[in-house]
């Protein structure tokens, strides 16, 4: 068989603009045998952007890893990083080279450095169309963002019946798709974590008529990440004023899961330099959720505290308990926090305010209705956490992306030390 009409090479080449393609170690081979090795590396361009991939082969050894693989491995990465260009990797392999031994494990371990080498450095997309399988899975996991195929993938470190898989960033319906899909993150993204990625800006005073995503992004342009997964709370990529943001959005309870999910996306945002939007609208906790998923929310917590880029929060609804302090809150160290008229924010739902504390106003001549209208316009407006100085200001809806567009011009060549200087100015 031609070694360039193999299902790994036509799969890599079909990543790249026509004829881009060049491959590294083409000729190289397993160790002490005449065959071909089932890694596949090399570069090419995606939509003008330079990028490295590397593919495993199904027709040679039904990918099995091997020490001749993590050499070329290392090769690639030390060229992706040179370059700080993304890296895309097609995982297919069966598992390791079991003739290897020792060296088999070895090659892994080096594997694994390379990505935790790069990671936070350049971008990295692992495209699981089939078996993902042993220590590859858990390689495929260490990459920012995993695409699948449905009904297709199937990723598990020691048996199928085992499968832990990791929640796709993308879920995609053929092989095909998941290229589309990979070609268009690599679009969104920004080469490297020095890299900006902009685009041409729709008209930054356009009104909205609903606080969405959607509504709020250039043109209504988004890239959706983990869909199948928290759907509570969603994320996606997309551009305000040209500039490329991370989208959060609750709208419902503040689960675990959802809290995991969108602290993926903001430490990924953090590390590429990506500015954070976040829109609230949440009564909070679920009631019952197990003290075990504390830790959820404590990485929820720590990933907005520790981001270092810009942080835009918008409260279009609901903010009630831990949803509001927990989601991109002034405390936590957002750069500006923006609410709707309409907003409510408060330690309890009116609901569970009055029953706690103000049953006893419930009379013949006033309904818990009532009562919780009274609560809500003396606790709950968005005035009374302005005057507190927990949200910056209160926007109607129509200019709410007007304002996050202001917000991110303003923020986009802040740092969080304040430039160095050679001495002060003399007065006159």
């Amino acid at each position: 068989m031609d070694k360039n009409s193999t299902v790994g090479n036509v799969k890599i080449r079909s990543l790249f603009d026509a004829g881009t393609f060049v491959e590294i170690g083409a000729y190289v081979k397993k160790n002490d045998t005449d065959e071909y090795d089932g890694m596949i590396c090399g570069y090419g361009s995606i939509s003008g952007k330079l990028t490295f991939a590397f593919a495993q082969d199904m027709d040679r050894m039904k990918g099995a890893f091997g020490a001749a693989g993590a050499s070329k491995l290392r090769t690639l990465y030390h060229m992706a990083l040179k370059n700080g260009a993304p890296v895309i990797g097609i995982f297919e392999s069966a598992g390791a080279i079991i003739y290897d031994g020792s060296a088999a494990l070895a090659a892994y371990g080096s594997w694994l450095k390379c990505i935790s080498d790069a990671s936070g450095i350049v971008p990295q997309i692992a495209l699981c169309s089939g078996v993902c399988a042993g220590t590859a899975a858990i390689a495929a996991s260490m990459f920012d963002f995993i695409l699948t195929v449905k009904d297709q993938t199937q990723m598990y470190v020691t048996t199928p019946e085992t499968a832990g898989a990791p929640c796709a960033a993308i879920v995609c319906d053929s092989e095909g798709d998941a290229v589309l899909k990979a070609r268009a993150l690599v679009e969104f993204l920004p080469q490297n974590n020095r890299d900006v990625s902009n685009a041409a800006a729709d008209d930054v005073n356009r009104q909205i008529v609903a606080a969405d995503i959607t509504t709020l992004s250039d043109y209504g342009r988004v890239l959706s990440l983990y869909d199948d997964c928290a759907p509570e709370v969603q994320t996606a990529l997309g551009y305000m004023g040209g500039e490329l943001v991370a989208f959060v959005s609750l709208k419902g309870n503040l689960t675990a899961c959802a809290a995991k999910k969108a602290a993926k996306v903001v430490s990924f945002a953090d590390s590429f330099r990506i500015p954070v939007v976040t829109l609230i609208d949440s009564e909070g906790l679920p009631v019952g959720e197990e003290s075990a998923c504390a830790t959820a929310y404590a990485k929820l917590a720590s990933a907005y505290t520790m981001a270092a880029t810009s942080r835009i929060t918008a409260i279009v609804g609901n903010a009630y308990g831990a949803a509001f302090t927990l989601m991109g809150s002034r405390a936590l160290g957002a750069d500006l926090v923006l609410a709707t008229p309409d907003a409510r924010i408060g330690a309890m739902t009116p609901e569970k305010a009055v029953a706690f504390l103000w049953n006893d106003k419930i009379t013949a001549d006033k309904s818990r209705e009532e009562v919780e209208a009274e609560w809500v316009a003396e606790y709950a407006v968005p005035e009374k956490a302005a005057a507190s100085g927990d949200i910056d200001d209160i926007v109607p809806v129509g200019e709410l992306r007007m304002r996050i567009c202001s917000a991110i011009y303003m923020l986009v060549g802040a740092t969080e030390e304040a430039p160095s200087r050679r001495h002060t100015t003399l007065p006159l």
